[in-house]
């Protein structure tokens, strides 16, 4: 069965991404796996007495992440969902990457710090994720919950191309959410774009479970342009592709990813080409 995978430094934030996870795994009929990285360095510090008790070290935090697992398994709501853990020693994006090439995600989702400035698995981190991680990542803020009919906006210059699994991830989320209408934005002038009815039907053909509502905005930072648009039309899930020569994908470099992130109280879903 496919899998979503949520990674846990077990930060509030990373609880409300696995809370987010749980009940999202449950309108999709999926299982869960909890994962956790240990530093490598991390329980011995150059300690030989640490060194000597390190294997106790790593026992510990794998018995830490099942209890701390437990808090969700054993809720009514979820008793029905599969849930694993894996605690590996390792960078974070490495333990994530080599999980993922050997088990069948779907989806990976991860906390980040929102606007209340709570930090979780922050910055430069979630931006190693998003540059690193070839599946769909959603990024959910401490603010953001999950909503079963949730508002979806995906931004899009029209120049993108969604892998055929982003795709059929995002259709199967759409479909399982019974998502009756989608919004689409473009930050710009409609007038500047060519073969405006093409793109959008080619757009539409992808997205097969919902009726797509075309937006155009005027706005000289695409950042400003996106903020605004889902705090005024109550977006839940955000939609982005990563895509190196994409006006976007500057949102997900180190440097801005922070800045990003903290103003938008919104879950974000990362594409791929």
């Amino acid at each position: 069965m496919k899998q979503i995978l949520v990674a846990t430094d077990f930060s509030n934030g990373a609880a409300n991404a696995m809370e987010y996870a749980m009940a999202l795994a449950k309108t999709l009929n999926m299982e869960v796996c909890a994962i956790h990285a240990i530093k490598p360095t991390e329980g011995v510090d150059n300690n030989i007495y640490n060194a000597m008790y390190i294997k106790d070290y790593y026992s510990n935090k794998r018995q830490a992440l099942k209890e701390w697992v437990s808090k969700y398994t054993g809720k009514e709501e979820y008793k029905n969902i599969e849930v694993s853990t894996l605690c590996d020693v390792g960078q974070v994006k490495n333990v994530i990457s080599k999980y993922i090439d050997e088990h069948h995600v779907e989806l990976l989702v991860t906390g980040i710090t929102g606007a209340t400035g709570i930090s979780g698995i922050v910055g430069s981190t979630a931006s190693t994720l998003v540059n690193v991680v070839k599946i769909p990542t959603l990024i959910v803020p401490l603010e953001s919950k999950f909503s079963k009919a949730p508002v979806i906006t995906l931004a899009t210059d029209y120049e993108t191309r969604l892998s055929a699994d982003d795709v059929n991830a995002l259709n199967e989320m759409v479909e399982a959410f019974g998502s009756d209408k989608m919004q689409v934005l473009y930050v710009g002038e409609k007038s500047e774009l060519k073969n405006v009815e093409t793109n959008e039907s080619k757009l539409q053909e992808l997205i097969k479970h919902s009726q797509l509502e075309f937006n155009y905005i005027s706005q000289s930072s695409p950042i400003n342009g996106i903020i605004d648009f889902i705090e005024k039309n109550d977006t839940d899930i955000l939609c982005l592709v990563k895509h190196h020569q994409n006006i976007l994908y500057r949102l997900f470099t180190r440097s801005t990813v922070n800045q990003v992130m903290n103003r938008s109280v919104k879950a974000i879903l990362v594409l791929h080409e």
